[in-house]
């Protein structure tokens, strides 16, 4: 996808897969080839601009066809740089203008409760996010109505657009200040799959308040050619280099 326009949010979907991976195969109860099925879970992209990533997972999954992927970013694509709900198959909200996701998740999942309804949601959101007000706003809210139904995954990559995260505005200690909110809070490696399943298997035992996924994830993980760059939120990769990415890519599987 990132080929097609030569730049994109890359380095932050490289950092995410893993964890989309395991939620989409492992953890997600979902139809699709039925993307609007009462029961499903919800999985509600905060950071629109992860997009990318989510087409990735949505792809793997059946929802949307492989092929499609090669229209990201373009004009009249149903897969723009940013998600919307309304032009993807499986893409539950609108993202992109950053603390809003975990609002719409505690009323989502309030609904859902009143409805009888099972289904749980889960709302990926960045370490960025944890500087808007509105997303503890919306912590507390979950935690006082014990929404058990939401879980949260926090992708902690250090970075924002304006520079590292730690020099932006200091978030750490993010585990502690979950739990001082009342979420039962896990903090894993965000690229170790096998961490990552039994994170989310204990998260989905857990009853009685809001839970939390804190990941750890390295932007560019797998391309070490990305991984070292300094300007690394929206990446613009010349033509020459994405024969030698896919390539790192191959040999850190084979490793």
């Amino acid at each position: 996808m990132g080929e097609v326009q030569g730049q994109g949010y890359i380095g932050q979907a490289l950092g995410v897969a893993d964890v989309l991976a395991v939620a989409y195969r492992d953890q997600l109860r979902h139809r699709p080839q039925e993307p609007e099925w009462p029961g499903r879970d919800r999985f509600l992209l905060s950071i629109g601009h992860y997009a990318i990533a989510l087409y990735a997972a949505l792809a793997e999954a059946g929802t949307i066809g492989v092929d499609e992927l090669e229209t990201y970013g373009s004009d009249g694509s149903r897969l723009p740089m940013s998600g919307m709900a309304s032009y993807t198959p499986g893409m539950e909200i609108s993202g992109g203008s950053l603390g809003h996701g975990l609002g719409v998740a505690t009323g989502m999942a309030l609904g859902l409760r009143l409805q009888g309804n099972p289904a749980r949601v889960f709302n990926l959101l960045s370490d960025g996010e944890l500087d808007e007000g509105s997303t503890w706003e919306a912590a507390m809210s979950c935690a006082h109505h014990g929404l058990d139904n939401v879980t949260a995954i926090v992708d902690v990559n250090a970075l924002q657009a304006d520079g590292p995260t730690a020099g932006v505005l200091r978030t750490e200690p993010v585990t502690d200040k979950w739990r001082a909110f009342g979420w039962h809070a896990v903090r894993v490696d965000g690229n170790d799959v096998a961490a990552l399943v039994d994170a989310f298997d204990e998260l989905a035992a857990h009853r009685g308040a809001p839970k939390v996924l804190i990941c750890d994830t390295r932007v560019g993980h797998g391309v070490p050619m990305l991984a070292s760059r300094e300007k690394a939120h929206f990446m613009r990769v010349e033509e020459h280099e994405w024969e030698q990415a896919r390539t790192q890519l191959d040999e850190g599987r084979a490793s």
